[in-house]
């Protein structure tokens, strides 16, 4: 089993509660938009971390995160990048990969929306979408997400609250 805690779109920012939630995963995913090279490393002196760079990110953390990541692990099939769309409004681009092989699970930011929605029309994958964790933004409340994957399943997904958006912590 490997738990895993999921975050996006923190634009430079860490919620120092991130560390707290996180403590018992495994690995921690990012979305995009981590907004410094910075914020990736203490990320990943905590825990180990996959990351795909998203629309803001600049040259050195697209040296350090792809574009996009295709993995399977414990027999789930996943698919992230940062900016997707949702099920029935994929972008182009992700619609060609999904077209092609099937995911289980397809992750991505962008948005600040949090979203978890299977695709039962085209894919049958689910869609995950953990929102944003960091203070830029039009999202009112900052979240991050944890689950687990378990012999070809995704078990235990919940969507963790850090607070306000423009409330920074004391």
């Amino acid at each position: 089993m490997l738990k895993v805690g999921l975050i996006s779109d923190t634009h430079g920012w860490l919620d120092p509660a991130v560390f707290n939630y996180f403590k018992e995963v495994d690995e921690i995913w990012h979305a995009g938009d981590f907004g410094t090279l910075e914020l990736s490393d203490q990320l990943a002196a905590f825990k180990p971390l996959r990351g795909v760079y998203g629309n803001i990110d600049g040259k050195e953390l697209r040296a350090v995160h792809p574009k996009e990541l295709f993995l399977e692990i414990e027999d789930v099939r996943i698919y992230m990048t940062h900016i997707a769309g949702y099920p029935g409004n994929y972008n182009s681009h992700v619609r060609n990969i999904v077209s092609h092989k099937k995911y289980d699970m397809l992750i991505c930011g962008h948005s600040h929306i949090v979203k978890v929605m299977r695709d039962k029309k085209n894919y049958n994958m689910l869609t995950v979408n953990p929102g944003a964790a960091g203070v830029h933004g039009f999202h009112k409340v900052k979240t991050i997400m944890r689950f687990s994957l378990h012999q070809g399943t995704i078990l235990n997904m919940e969507v963790i609250e850090l607070g306000l958006r423009g409330k920074l912590p004391q």
